[in-house]
């Protein structure tokens, strides 16, 4: 629990930061905060707590900090899931991932150092009351008091060196399996390259099919997929629509992993014309989340679900025109990419979740009380909150994070999210980034 500052209100901001935080903050940048809680067990959402998340997460230097701090490793959450069980699931689920492995050790060996605490406790307290004396001396139960204290020092003490062997055991396996790696893929890369070799002796212009583990060529495949999938109605600007794709995929994980899902979807279509900054040649008419009627003339970008199709006016001019177009397109790509893998007319949760929709009412309900107050707000937040229903609210809200990064960039859009913007974008990585990745295909 935070500290008393104000109110309730202080403390939830308080969670909020640090569960941002875990998510894609550093350690160092919210300790501050980790100071004013009272209580780090303190429950969350779901029946959380910050160690639940932490190892949720794989962030080993939290969880290492957690529970320095005193984390509990056997509190449940509200699925009955402890810190220790939810480690031992990740192990399971991500073997070769080095972080899990880390929180895995951490919380095993913490969780051991506390159940020794707990049976010499134990055993104490059952000598004591085989050996009660009719009047016990203040004075020696201040020295029993002393000394067990002391023996449990030195049993922390023994675990740390434990923990920290154990941590330098596993960087040596780390580095050892990283060095079996590189040979391997060495070997690989030698036999691919010979048998390539021999297959063009005899077939001109043969290639082989290389596995998509490669990064760079993960990539290409989906902004190729996405440039398949893209029909250019008017103008020319092939190059151009490359360069706006690449750049969603390359600024930041909340728009890359828009393009990783859609590039795998065999219906969607983006239309685009080059020769004007609006779609009204391609759409002359739409109809918005709130029933609003719009003239094509007055939209730069829009996404229509019946057809799975993304409209844009990509008419580049000067300055910062280009940026803006990226974040219109990343907007109504991100659209179109909530309704087709939540299938909930593009809220960022599916229908029958209503935890989900409560989290989504309450950032909702926090920005509209900060504008009431006379905060400036940035335009897709306040363009969010201007819809007329509740509903193209949280869609167009949800919509304002790929947005802003677009727009902002990676690091100067994450900056103003996580300052401006900390529970929309908690919700955001929490809810959407994590399903679009599951769910793609490449």
């Amino acid at each position: 629990m935070a500290r008393n500052i104000s109110a309730s209100g202080a403390e939830q901001f308080v969670e909020e930061r640090l569960i941002a935080g875990l998510l894609t903050g550093s350690l160092l940048q919210h300790k501050e905060l980790l100071d004013m809680l009272e209580d780090v067990d303190r429950r969350m959402i779901k029946g959380k707590t910050l160690l639940h998340v932490g190892v949720g997460l794989g962030k080993a230097d939290w969880v290492q900090e957690l529970l320095a701090r005193g984390a509990n490793t056997d509190i449940t959450d509200d699925s009955e899931q402890s810190a220790l069980s939810s480690a031992e699931e990740m192990v399971r689920q991500f073997p070769d991932d080095v972080e899990r492995s880390k929180v895995w050790n951490l919380v095993t060996l913490v969780h051991r150092r506390d159940q020794v605490i707990l049976r010499r406790l134990q055993a104490s307290s059952s000598w004591s009351t085989d050996h009660v004396t009719p009047v016990a001396s203040p004075e020696c139960n201040i020295a029993s008091l002393k000394s067990s204290m002391d023996s449990l020092r030195r049993e922390m003490k023994s675990l740390v060196r434990q923990l920290s062997s154990s941590l330098e055991e596993l960087k040596a396996q780390v580095c050892g399996r990283d060095a079996l790696l590189r040979c391997l893929e060495e070997a690989v890369t030698s036999t691919a390259e010979d048998v390539t070799s021999i297959k063009c002796g005899f077939i001109e212009e043969a290639s082989l099919s290389q596995p998509t583990s490669d990064p760079a060529r993960s990539r290409q495949e989906c902004i190729d997929a996405m440039m398949r999938k893209t029909r250019i109605v008017y103008g020319d600007g092939v190059d151009e629509m490359r360069r706006l794709y690449e750049k969603l995929y390359d600024e930041d994980e909340c728009t890359a992993c828009i393009i990783k899902f859609l590039s795998g979807d065999d219906l969607m279509k983006v239309m685009v014309d080059f020769e004007s900054d609006d779609i009204e040649r391609m759409k002359e008419k739409v109809v918005d989340f709130d029933g609003t009627q719009w003239n094509g003339s007055d939209l730069y970008a829009f996404c229509d679900f019946e057809s799975e199709t993304v409209y844009l006016g990509a008419k580049v001019c000067s300055g910062n025109r280009e940026e803006f177009v990226c974040a219109e397109l990343g907007c109504a790509l991100s659209q179109l990419s909530l309704q087709l893998v939540f299938d909930y007319e593009g809220r960022p949760y599916r229908k029958g979740d209503p935890e989900g929709e409560r989290e989504w009412m309450r950032a909702v309900e926090e920005l509209e009380e900060r504008r009431r107050r006379g905060e400036g707000l940035h335009g897709s937040i306040n363009y969010a909150l201007n819809g007329k229903t509740l509903k193209a609210k949280v869609c167009w809200l949800a919509a304002a994070v790929p947005w802003i990064i677009a727009s902002d960039g990676s690091t100067n859009g994450r900056a103003r999210l996580q300052q401006d913007y900390s529970l929309l974008f908690s919700l955001y990585s929490n809810n959407v980034i994590g399903t679009l990745l599951s769910k793609a295909k490449r």
